[in-house]
């Protein structure tokens, strides 16, 4: 968002990559050349791969490089010419025509800054991760977030703010403590208030920080909800002011994200757009709102939301997912508690759309992360297996974000028992309420996911089956050849293999193969730099050698995460007929019994 209007960024399916678009007077336009694909890979995640300026938009290509696309003419520029470095988090400085950004280059990051004619400046250096900057409404101040290794960035981190010369450099660089440790997130200058997200008292919530003197913390009137998820991109916003004292703020309630805006002259606050369940990129202009909607039965839309009203109105996307049935739709649901001190946990069930006078077998998903989450929005996935039979539930098990700092940290030392204790909870739980056949529950997961699932196969005879998509099987060797980002996330999930080695035996899917008595199947890219391929070869030549017979599907042109869509739909339709296979096997084996 910039006085030049509005921008964002749609995926190709067809192309696997992202395409850049603005809304003129006649509606929504693509910008830039035909081969323009955008994507950051900063921290391997990327984020922030665009910023709006007054004359056009600054982007990061599929090459990691940044360009200027201009309005006038459509012309894109090319500013940097950095062979070896990513740039992401990009931010426009509307007072001397520039972009901030992170560049990232030989297992360092900077924060710097990239004039219109390709000038690069370092403006801060010396910390191991930067993030979100912003700049003040006279141009006088940036602020930023850093955290510094072996932390992830929910964990620990730090507000940093410093003075921004005539010459555009900055000076008097200054870190802000806050009042207990704490996660900071998404600093942003309401004229030159500076407001940011902390959870230092258990929960995202904004503080306005007092940086004219020691740097008090002022707390807002926001309820002890998350008012972010966990920062996995860079260029998240899920606040925003809007003028006279007014703010957008996204909370999440029980794993939904509701958007709420205040005036700043009532006090009172009003929720809109209630038909969708998670918002992004909030930025406002005028009298109104600008944001990524995602909602359950549509595909995810670029919204317009009168301040005023909380009236939205779809700019561009929104199509109704599923013209020709009808999309199962998600039932918030609450798993109590086993045991006295642990928290009760929530989830999304849907109900299958194919009608049996059967009870429904179920597919368990376990999110990736695992500090990540599941939401209310439209999955195509989800909706296969509903018009297929199947019901489905999505777990936010002990470590996902959005139920505050205690519930997301739950996963400390206890990776591979307390998500997959949750998910055998939600199992029981489901089966206990007619909602599922509790002999016919299959688990499955994408990368951390896959683990989860894994390891439920593993320590549990509770499922049927389960799959692996890209799915961590060997930990250790994930930490010797992970990314910079998260190379001390393991030690935090499983504790230091030194004063540990035992735990991290136990909780490697790998060594514990021949445990593995329920039928698997595999899915695996050949290009994943992630989880590399050899993990999932190795644990299914395990497997086979201990006498079973997991089934491998193999996509040599897909990294970590399948972006083709002929490849998607390959992976379903495999994962369809194992399911549907095992299922059926289940069924008749019950149907002996009895």
């Amino acid at each position: 968002m910039s006085p030049a209007g509005v921008f964002w960024l749609e995926t190709d399916p067809a192309r696997g990559c992202n395409t850049l678009w603005h809304l003129s007077n006649q509606g929504p336009v693509r910008l830039g050349p035909d081969d323009l694909g955008i994507r950051s890979r900063v921290n391997g995640y990327g984020g922030g791969a665009l910023a709006a300026a007054d004359s056009g938009v600054f982007v990061v290509g599929e090459d990691q490089q940044i360009r200027f696309v201009s309005l006038a003419d459509g012309q894109c520029h090319s500013l940097t010419d950095d062979p070896g470095a990513a740039y992401g988090g990009l931010v426009a400085d509307q007072y001397r025509q520039r972009v901030l950004a992170v560049r990232e280059a030989e297992g360092k990051q900077q924060l710097v800054a990239v004039s219109m004619q390709g000038e690069r400046s370092v403006l801060h250096s010396g910390l191991d991760f930067y993030s979100a900057p912003a700049v003040s409404a006279d141009g006088s101040q940036v602020a930023w977030t850093s955290w510094q290794l072996p932390d992830m960035p929910w964990l620990r981190s730090r507000l940093w703010t410093a003075n921004c010369s005539e010459d555009g450099l900055l000076d008097q660089g200054r870190e802000w403590p806050t009042p207990s440790e704490a996660s900071v997130q998404q600093p942003v200058f309401d004229g030159n208030q500076l407001w940011v997200l902390s959870d230092h008292e258990g929960w995202w919530q904004p503080w306005r920080i007092d940086t004219s003197g020691e740097g008090s913390w002022h707390a807002s009137d926001s309820p002890a909800r998350d008012h972010a998820n966990a920062p996995w991109q860079l260029g998240e916003s899920h606040h925003c002011p809007t003028g006279r004292g007014g703010w957008a703020r996204v909370r999440y309630c029980n794993g939904t994200g509701e958007l709420w805006l205040s005036s700043g002259q009532t006090g009172d606050a009003i929720r809109a757009a209630r038909d969708f369940g998670d918002f992004r990129c909030l930025q406002s202009a005028g009298e109104h709102l600008y944001c990524i909607g995602r909602a359950s039965s549509r595909l995810d839309a670029v919204l317009e939301i009168d301040l005023e009203t909380g009236q939205a109105r779809t700019i561009a996307g929104g199509e109704e997912a599923m013209p020709e049935a009808r999309a199962a739709l998600p039932l918030d649901i609450e798993i109590p508690a086993l045991n006295p001190g642990e928290a009760s946990i929530h989830g999304f069930f849907y109900t299958p759309k194919l009608a049996t006078p059967d009870v429904p077998p179920l597919i368990l998903i376990a999110h990736g992360g695992p500090t990540s989450a599941a939401y209310p929005v439209f999955n195509p996935q989800v909706q296969y297996w509903c018009q297929r039979g199947f019901a489905v539930a999505e777990i936010n098990y002990r470590g996902s974000t959005g139920f505050g700092r205690e519930f997301r940290l739950a996963l400390e030392g206890r990776w591979g028992e307390v998500d997959v204790a949750d998910m055998e909870r939600a199992a029981d739980h489901l089966a206990s309420f007619g909602l599922a056949d509790g002999s016919r529950v299959f688990i499955q997961g994408r990368s951390s996911g896959g683990y989860t699932a894994l390891m439920a196969m593993i320590r549990s005879q509770r499922f049927t089956a389960g799959a692996s998509m890209f799915g961590v099987t060997d930990p250790m060797r994930l930490r010797a050849m992970t990314h910079r980002f998260e190379s001390g996330y393991l030690d935090w999930l499983l504790g230091s293999p030194e004063k540990h080695p035992k735990r991290w035996r136990d909780r490697t899917p790998l060594f514990h193969a021949d445990r593995i008595t329920a039928p698997m199947i595999f899915f695996q890219g050949g290009q994943d730099k992630v989880v590399v391929p050899e993990q999932t070869r190795a644990m299914a030549e395990a497997m086979k050698a201990a006498g079973r017979a997991p089934e491998l599907h193999w996509f040599e042109d897909e990294g970590h995460g399948f972006r083709r869509q002929a490849n998607q739909a390959g992976m379903l339709e495999w994962m369809f007929s194992f399911y549907r296979k095992h299922s059926q096997k289940a069924n008749d084996h019950a149907e002996n019994l009895s």
